[in-house]
């Protein structure tokens, strides 16, 4: 599985090599991932979908509200492919939330919002887009859940992984665990930083 690690004392980019909105300015330190290799890596994984699922049907899922602009980008990337590919990937889309957090504090109830019912996933090829994977949980519960209903295949994909000692160990994964991964750590100004994440 192929990745890129940036570690937890990473310095970062200076802003003025980057075009950052004023109304940010005042809250950043520094750039961990620029713009341009958070694309490349969304692009990349969009090719691999296409590579390896192209051909069959996907029920696309895209939990919300996080992951909603990660998926935006993927699918457009994935459209170009289907356009300008010899294989194709046929997909119908949807939109899902998942509630785990109760005043900031997870739980181990997971309520699945939106979307149609999980039962219509019967015999289907699901692809969940997450925008981030943080202890794991929570999408543990929720493959338990679409296990219920029988999918054909179920897959996750997401932008970032949270590298945290609280991780149950689980990973999203793409067909033939096709993955890319980026950590990084976040640094805004009057914060201390702290251990995050990945993007496949």
């Amino acid at each position: 599985m192929a990745y890129i690690q940036i570690p937890d004392d990473e310095k970062g980019y200076k802003l003025d090599l980057f075009c950052v909105p004023k109304h940010y300015e005042e809250d950043l330190d520094q750039v961990i991932i620029p713009h341009g290799l958070i694309m490349d890596r969304t692009e990349r994984l969009a090719r691999d979908i296409v590579r390896d699922m192209g051909g069959h049907h996907i029920v696309v899922l895209c939990v919300l509200k996080g992951g909603y602009t990660f998926f935006a980008d993927l699918l457009e990337y994935i459209k170009a492919l289907n356009q300008n590919s010899d294989k194709s990937v046929p997909l119908t889309v949807d939109f899902i939330r998942l509630k785990s957090y109760c005043n900031d504090q997870s739980t181990n109830i997971v309520k699945v919002i939106g979307g149609d019912e999980l039962s219509t996933l019967t015999g289907k090829n699901v692809l969940i887009v997450e925008d981030i994977v943080e202890t794991g949980r929570t999408m543990e519960t929720l493959l338990s859940l679409l296990s219920e209903c029988n999918p054909k295949m179920v897959k996750v994909v997401s932008l970032l992984v949270k590298r945290t000692p609280r991780s149950s160990g689980y990973r999203p994964d793409c067909q033939h665990g096709t993955q890319v991964r980026v950590f990084f750590t976040h640094m805004l100004k009057g914060q201390p930083q702290s251990q995050t994440t990945g993007v496949n």
